[in-house]
C-alpha cells in the first residue's frame, strides 16, 4: 500500500506536463498553418528520454498506458466514420483502387527493407506501415484548403477501404508475430481463428449494439450514451486482446458497430472530445520514442522510404483509379493527394516493436517518414491539378483519345442495367479468377516452406541426392503453377471480354461488327486491369516466401505483354475515332450550311450507327455570350466534371478533329460531344451556363 500512495503523484504530474506542453506546441504549430499532428509530437519528443534539453522527463510506464487508451478511441472514431452502408456506396471501385495500392506498397516497402539488409519480418512490417495512408492528415489537409470536386470523393472512398485493410494487416501480423513460426499450417489456422472471430463479433455485434445504442440514445440522457459508446469499445477491445489480437481491432469493428446503429450524430459529438484528448496523448507517446540520433543514423532510409511512399502512391493510386474508369486529372489528383501515411502506421510499427520481431531502428524511421510525407502533402494537392493537365496535354494522340473514350466505357458498364442472365456468367469467372489465384499463392508459400522436408522425403525413398530431389520438388512446382498461370491470365480475358460485351455490345448476326476496334482496346485494358488487380496481391503475399523479384518478374513480363498488345489497340481505336469525328465534322459542315436540323439530327443518328462505341453524339453550339467561349478544354474541364467526350470543334473554314485540351473554344463554334445522355445534359450546362 505505501508504494501505491508513492506512485500516484507520478500520474497527475505526468498528465499535466504532456498536456500543458502539448498545448503550448499545438498551438505554435497552428500558427505555423502546419498540421496539429506535428505540435504533439514535438511534445513527445519534448518530456521524452531522447532530448536531453530539457531536463523534464514524464513518466513513461504511465503516458505507455495513457497512449493504449488513445490508440482504442482513436480507432473506435475512425470506426464509427466505417459503416457497411458507406462502403456499399463507395462502391467496388474505391476497394479495387485501395487494394491494388496498398499491395503493390506492400511489395515495394518489403524489397526496400530487404535491400538494407533487414529481416523477413522487419521487410513485411515496413511493407505494411508505407501501405496506408493517413485519414487525419487527409481530412484536415482537405479542410484547410478547401478541397471539393470528384477526387475528393474517391480520396475519402480509397480511405474507407484503406482503414479495412489496416485492421486486417494488424490483425494478422499480431497472430503471426505472435505464434512460434510461419508454417502452411500456421497461416491457414491464422487465417480461419481471424475469420471465426470477426464473423463472430460482427455477427453478435450487429444484432445487439445497433439496437441497444438506438435505445439509449432515446432516453435523451447524454451521459447515459457516452458511458456506454465506451463500454462496448473497451469490451470489444479487452475482448480482442484475450483472443490474442490487438486491441486496434476490437476498438475500430466497436465503433463500426454503434455506426450501424444510425446515430452517428449523437454519438460522434459526445465521444471527440474523450477521443481527441487520448489521441492527443498516444501523438505524444509517439513523439517521446523519437531518437533523433537513430534518424540521423540511418538517413539514408529514411530518404528511400520517403520517396518511395510519394513516388509509389502517386504511381499506383493514379494507375488503379483510371484503370477503375476516372480520368486522368481525377486519377493524378487523388494519387498525389494519398501520398503520405500517419496513424496506422505508427500502430502497425508499434506492433512489431512490441512482439520483438523488428528492432528499434523501425519506429522512428516510420514516425520520420510520416514528418516527411505529411509535410510535403499540401504542396502535392495543390501541384496536383497543374501536374495533371501536363501529363494530359503531354500524352501521345492515340493515348489521349483512348483515355477520352475509356472513361465513357466504363460509366456505361457502371450503369448497366440489362438482364440477369448475364450476371451469373461474371459471377463464375470472378470465382474461378480468385480461386485460381489462391491456389497459385498457397502453392507457392507452401513449397517455399516445406520444400526442404519435401526433398528430404523424396531423397528418402527415391534414394536421390539432396539437390536431385530439390529440383525435382522444383519442377514440380513449376509445372502445377502453369496451368495456374495461364488459367489466371485466360479467366481475365474471358472475364473482359464478358464486361465488354455489355459496355459494347455486338451487332447483329452477319453484320460487321461496328464496335469491333473500340470493343479490343477495351477488353485488352480490362484484362491489363484485372491482371494487376489479381497480381498485385499475389505477388505482395508471397514475395517474403521466394528470392526478391521473381514473383514480380513473372508479373512484369505478362504485362509488358499486354502492354504492347494495348498500344496496337489504342492506335487502332485512334483511326476508328478519327474517323468518326470526321464524318461527324462533315455532318455538322452540312447543317451550319443550310441549316437543315432535322437533316443533321439523322445524320448524327447515322453516325452512332456506323461508329459505334463512341456513346451517343450531340452538337452544341457556343454564343457569344457562354461562359465557355474563349477558354481550353483544359480549363473548363469538361471530361472530368461531365463524364462527356468532344470529338470535333468546327467553326467556319476549319475542323479540329479529336481535340486536346489546349484547344479552345470560341463564339460561334459547334462541339461534337459523345457520351451518355446525362453526361452530354452536364455537357451543355457546362458550355452554356445552363441551369439543371
Amino acid at each position: 500500500m505505501p508504494e501505491t500512495i508513492q506512485e500516484v503523484p507520478d500520474f497527475p504530474q505526468t498528465l499535466a506536463l504532456v498536456l500543458c506542453t502539448a498545448a503550448v506546441t499545438t498551438v505554435v504549430f497552428h500558427r505555423l498553418r502546419q498540421p496539429v499532428v506535428f505540435g504533439y509530437l514535438l511534445a513527445g519528443l519534448i518530456v521524452g528520454p531522447n532530448f536531453p534539453v530539457v531536463p523534464v522527463i514524464a513518466d513513461e510506464p504511465v503516458i505507455h498506458t495513457l497512449s493504449e487508451l488513445g490508440v482504442i478511441l482513436l480507432l473506435f472514431s475512425l470506426g464509427l466514420e466505417f459503416s457497411l452502408r458507406k462502403l456499399i456506396q463507395v462502391g467496388p471501385t474505391a476497394g479495387l483502387i485501395a487494394l491494388g495500392q496498398s499491395s503493390a506498397m506492400v511489395w515495394i516497402g518489403y524489397l526496400v527493407g530487404q535491400a538494407f539488409g533487414w529481416s523477413v519480418l522487419e521487410s513485411v512490417y515496413a511493407g505494411a506501415a508505407i501501405a496506408i495512408s493517413s485519414t487525419t492528415i487527409i481530412i484536415k489537409a482537405f479542410a484547410e484548403q478547401n478541397v471539393q470536386g470528384r477526387f475528393r470523393q474517391v480520396a475519402f472512398g480509397v480511405l474507407i477501404v484503406e482503414d479495412l485493410i489496416a485492421i486486417f494487416l494488424i490483425a494478422i501480423l499480431t497472430a503471426v508475430s505472435a505464434g512460434s513460426g510461419v508454417s502452411p499450417a500456421g497461416l491457414a489456422a491464422t487465417a480461419a481463428r481471424i475469420t471465426i472471430f470477426l464473423a463472430g463479433l460482427l455477427g453478435g455485434g450487429l444484432l445487439v449494439v445497433p439496437r441497444l445504442i438506438r435505445y439509449v440514445v432515446r432516453l435523451g440522457r447524454p451521459e447515459m450514451v457516452t458511458v456506454t459508446c465506451m463500454g462496448i469499445c473497451f469490451f470489444a477491445a479487452l475482448l480482442a486482446l484475450s483472443l490474442g489480437y490487438s486491441v486496434a481491432l476490437g476498438a475500430f469493428i466497436a465503433g463500426a458497430l454503434v455506426a450501424e446503429s444510425g446515430e452517428d450524430p449523437t454519438v460522434v459529438p459526445l465521444t471527440e472530445p474523450i477521443r481527441d484528448m487520448f489521441a492527443a496523448i498516444f501523438f505524444v507517446a509517439v513523439g517521446m520514442l523519437i531518437d533523433p540520433a537513430l534518424i540521423a543514423q540511418h538517413a539514408i532510409a529514411v530518404a528511400v522510404f520517403t520517396l518511395a511512399v510519394i513516388l509509389g502512391k502517386v504511381t499506383t493510386v493514379s494507375v488503379t483509379a483510371f484503370l477503375t474508369g476516372y480520368g486522368i486529372r481525377t486519377s493524378v489528383q487523388t494519387g498525389m493527394s494519398l501520398a503520405q501515411i500517419g496513424e496506422f502506421s505508427f500502430i502497425i510499427a508499434s506492433v512489431g516493436l512490441a512482439t520483438g520481431v523488428t528492432r528499434d531502428f523501425l519506429y522512428p524511421i516510420v514516425i520520420a517518414v510520416s514528418a516527411l510525407t505529411t509535410l510535403s502533402t499540401p504542396w502535392l494537392i495543390r501541384a496536383s491539378d497543374p501536374v495533371a493537365s501536363y501529363i494530359d496535354d503531354r500524352l501521345p494522340r492515340p493515348l489521349q483519345t483512348f483515355v477520352s473514350l475509356y472513361g465513357a466505357w466504363v460509366e456505361r458498364l457502371r450503369r448497366d442495367r440489362q438482364a440477369e442472365e448475364g450476371r451469373p456468367r461474371v459471377g463464375r469467372l470472378v470465382r474461378l479468377l480468385l480461386l485460381d489465384a489462391v491456389l497459385l499463392a498457397i502453392l507457392i508459400i507452401g513449397v517455399a516452406l516445406e520444400q526442404r522436408r519435401i526433398a528430404a522425403l523424396l531423397s528418402s525413398a527415391a534414394r536421390l541426392s539432396d539437390e536431385a530431389a530439390r529440383v525435382i520438388v522444383i519442377t514440380c512446382a513449376v509445372l502445377v503453377a502453369i496451368p495456374l498461370t495461364t488459367g489466371i491470365v485466360r479467366t481475365a480475358r474471358r472475364l473482359a471480354l464478358e464486361l465488354a460485351l455489355r459496355a459494347l455490345p455486338a451487332g447483329e448476326e452477319g453484320k460487321i461488327g461496328a464496335a469491333a476496334a473500340p470493343r479490343r482496346a477495351l477488353v485488352v485494358t480490362l484484362q491489363l486491369a484485372i491482371l494487376i488487380l489479381i497480381g498485385a496481391p499475389i505477388v505482395a503475399v508471397t514475395q517474403p516466401f521466394l528470392p526478391p523479384f521473381r514473383g514480380a518478374f513473372v508479373l512484369i513480363v505478362v504485362l509488358a505483354i499486354l502492354a504492347i498488345s494495348f498500344w496496337r489497340s489504342a492506335t487502332k481505336l485512334h483511326g476508328h475515332a478519327r474517323a468518326g469525328a470526321q464524318v461527324i465534322a462533315a455532318t455538322l459542315a452540312q447543317q451550319m450550311a443550310h441549316e437543315e436540323e432535322i437533316r443533321g439530327r439523322r445524320a448524327v443518328v447515322r453516325v452512332r450507327e456506323i461508329f459505334a462505341g463512341l456513346g451517343e453524339t450531340a452538337p452544341v453550339r457556343i454564343e457569344a455570350d457562354s461562359p465557355s467561349a474563349g477558354k481550353t478544354l483544359g480549363e473548363l474541364n469538361l471530361r472530368e466534371l461531365t463524364d462527356a467526350t468532344a470529338l470535333a470543334i468546327l467553326r467556319d473554314g476549319e475542323e479540329v478533329l479529336l481535340p486536346t485540351g489546349k484547344d479552345t473554344v470560341r463564339a460561334g463554334d459547334i462541339v461534337a460531344l459523345t457520351g451518355s445522355d446525362e453526361a452530354i445534359a452536364a455537357a451543355r450546362r457546362l458550355l452554356l451556363g445552363e441551369e439543371a
